[in-house]
């Protein structure tokens, strides 16, 4: 370490805010020697450098402080203090290296990054190799589209289940966010299904300036989904466990109206979805579409036919599946709506949808009015 010693010296020999050319080229050399022996220095000699480094970053030019930034963003044993000085720079070609690359940025780190920082460093952060669940809800907060897009490209990013349902959300109005959401490996399929039926209905919405085709275009989608979704259902561990076990229930005689209760409550939407299905006798496709519709009707009328108490209806409308966010008012009206519903109308609405799917030929949505003021016109 003699020549560093001579040329932190040689640093320290002027004012940090009188630094010479000379003084930055020992800084530069200060940084050679550093990268030279990356993996091999001591956890001394790492605190040495760190220590110099955090002195200087704050003065040097832009030019330098890009340099540092893109030599050290790869270095393994980078000093961490230096790392964090130049991850919060100003200055986006600074930061921009070591946000992306940097593996001496610990999670706080890069959480206190976004949650201050301006939009390139949110797409910095975005473009990491790998990426935590805390991270990337700040992302699809914080984050402009491109941001959001990127991170849902980034096949190394974790979100957690709320992040996800926001992801859904925002692809409703953005097809290429829609497209990288759908393509990814790690997406719950209740979520897939929403995004599914989202885009489904963007779809229609652009063909409804031309009535007559609406009917057939919609049915066409429908079914292509529905095909989407067969594949993916038989895939799906999630749905062969709820299976097995709802199938376990009927052997043993212990399915009921307590299984779908027990299941909504504990968010299990595979087992609520199987054991509605089995109790409604509907297709499972028209029960998980129930359970994601954002209109409460169309699950008030499935589990009304299935037999169910609005104690396990409260549970299946408050599934954040469906991300209904249902004020205690709208609570309020659904249940007195579901009070007012009688069991054979709903069994009637189910028949006439499984008519319907019969004469088609494809899993038509369950169709009922569209606000709880309207249920009334199914309930004559």
């Amino acid at each position: 370490m003699t020549i560093l010693s001579s040329l932190i010296s040689e640093i320290q020999n002027t004012a940090v805010s009188g630094l010479t050319k000379r003084q930055l080229r020992a800084l530069t050399r200060i940084t050679d020697l550093f990268v030279a022996g990356s993996g091999r220095h001591s956890k001394k000699q790492i605190e040495l450098f760190d220590e110099v480094f955090k002195t200087l970053v704050a003065a040097i030019e832009l030019e330098t402080r890009v340099k540092l930034a893109r030599r050290l963003a790869t270095a393994p044993d980078a000093p961490a203090t230096l790392v964090r000085a130049l991850a919060f720079d100003d200055a986006i070609a600074v930061a921009a290296p070591v946000l992306s690359q940097s593996e001496a940025l610990s999670d706080s780190d890069l959480v206190a990054n976004a949650s201050t920082q301006g939009q390139g460093h949110l797409q910095a952060i975005a473009h990491r190799r790998t990426i935590s669940e805390a991270i990337t809800e700040i992302l699809i907060e914080r984050g402009e589209p491109e941001i959001v897009r990127t991170v849902a490209n980034n096949a190394g990013a974790r979100f957690s289940d709320g992040s996800f349902r926001e992801l859904v959300a925002r692809a409703v109005d953005d097809a290429q966010l829609a497209l990288r959401v759908g393509m990814r490996h790690d997406i719950p399929r209740h979520h897939f299904l929403k995004l599914l039926e989202t885009a489904s209905a963007s779809v229609c919405a652009r063909i409804r300036a031309n009535p007559r085709f609406a009917d057939a275009v919609k049915d066409a989608v429908t079914e292509v989904i529905d095909d989407i979704n067969l594949e993916l259902r038989n895939k799906s561990k999630d749905h062969a466990k709820a299976k097995w076990r709802v199938k376990q229930l009927q052997n043993w005689h212990d399915l009921g109206e307590g299984s779908v209760h027990k299941a909504a409550r504990a968010q299990n939407f595979e087992q609520a979805a199987m054991a509605l299905s089995v109790l409604a006798r509907c297709p499972i496709e028209t029960a998980e579409r129930a359970i994601l519709n954002e209109n409460p009707g169309v699950v008030q009328v499935i589990a009304k036919a299935a037999g169910c108490s609005w104690a396990t209806v409260k549970a299946l409308l408050l599934m954040r599946a469906a991300d209904r966010r249902m004020s205690e008012k709208d609570i309020a009206q659904a249940r007195e709506d579901f009070e007012r519903l009688e069991t054979r109308t709903a069994k009637r609405v189910l028949d006439f949808h499984r008519k319907r799917r019969n004469m088609h030929g494809t899993a038509s949505p369950l169709v009922v009015p569209g606000t709880s003021a309207n249920l009334a016109a199914v309930m004559g």
